[in-house]
């Protein structure tokens, strides 16, 4: 559920946008990338989303439809355009951004009225961004669904600082809808930037005493840790040489929710989410890039 975008990304690395005169488009934003992620392992997946009655969302819907994923609830915003990002890439850890989504976009005009609230609820999980909850309306419809919804809610923080007039005003967001997830992911900036806490220590605890009984807290390069109520794992990372890191949260999280959904061992889950996070990493596109579940048994097996 939430944010949908077609990126734009540069045919030449280590280029900037000034100078940079060739491209290619993918469908990516938290929603587009998790459930093509997802669709990819196999699972069953429906997006809830807005996009606009344009060119870039026409090329979302049969991207999306080609995946497999059901966009019966992927709406038509006829006054406001699709949303479009640019970035450039500079490996292995920089990848400057420039969103054209402000001062709001069609997935940020998402209401309840978009979507069928009670098949939403029946999902065995929802997965829900920070980013989603950066508007009024948008933050109404998140909050609508995850009140009830009656299974398995993900909250991914997925902090952008240019969509908030603030950090507290993102962590006042958060703080209203974490009672509602049962799992959390985010890094150690999205925890300070949640809980306006600046001891990521400290950060998660107060994170875990909201309510949710997981916390995956994603540490790039370093790997992962796991906290499942008195369960600490820390997660080694995936070595591989990294092109564009922008879509290897996205891919963390789908592998993730395939292990929660097939009742993989958390701790196995998130091996295995850490290889699919690499994977996609170590290639340019984000959404195109998901790995298959051939690929990711083979290279972590689930009962590992």
């Amino acid at each position: 559920m939430g944010r949908l975008s077609a990126d734009i990304y540069p045919t030449e690395l280590r280029t900037s946008l000034r100078h940079q005169r060739s491209f290619i488009r993918y469908v990516g934003g938290f929603a587009g990338n998790v459930c093509t992620g997802l669709a990819r392992l196999q699972v069953g997946t429906a997006i809830v989303s807005k996009v606009g009655n344009d060119g870039h969302g026409e090329f979302i819907r049969d991207f999306l439809s080609r995946e497999a994923i059901d966009v019966g609830w992927l709406g038509i915003d006829h006054t406001l355009n699709t949303p479009v990002v640019f970035c450039e890439i500079w490996p292995p850890d920089r990848f400057p951004l420039l969103f054209y989504r402000t001062p709001t976009c069609p997935d940020w005009e998402l209401t309840a009225n978009d979507f069928d609230v009670d098949a939403v609820a029946e999902a065995p999980i929802l997965l829900v961004s920070g980013t989603g909850l950066a508007r009024e309306k948008s933050r109404g419809a998140h909050k609508v669904a995850l009140e009830r919804h009656r299974h398995t809610a993900i909250f991914d923080l997925d902090y952008r600082p240019m969509f908030w007039p603030s950090p507290t005003a993102f962590a006042s967001a958060v703080k209203d809808l974490l009672p509602r997830a049962d799992m959390v992911l985010g890094n150690e900036d999205e925890v300070r930037a949640a809980t306006g806490l600046d001891d990521a220590r400290q950060g998660i605890a107060a994170l875990r005493a909201a309510g949710p009984r997981v916390l995956i807290l994603k540490r790039g390069g370093e790997g992962a840790v796991l906290f499942d109520g008195d369960r600490v794992l820390e997660v080694p990372p995936v070595r591989r040489e990294v092109v564009n890191g922008l879509g290897a949260g996205d891919a963390f999280l789908a592998a993730v929710a395939h292990g929660v959904l097939r009742g993989i061992d958390l701790g196995t889950a998130v091996r295995r989410a850490n290889w699919a996070g690499a994977f996609v990493a170590s290639q340019v596109p984000c959404s195109e890039a998901m790995p298959y579940l051939q690929d990711l048994d083979a290279a972590v097996p689930s009962k590992s």
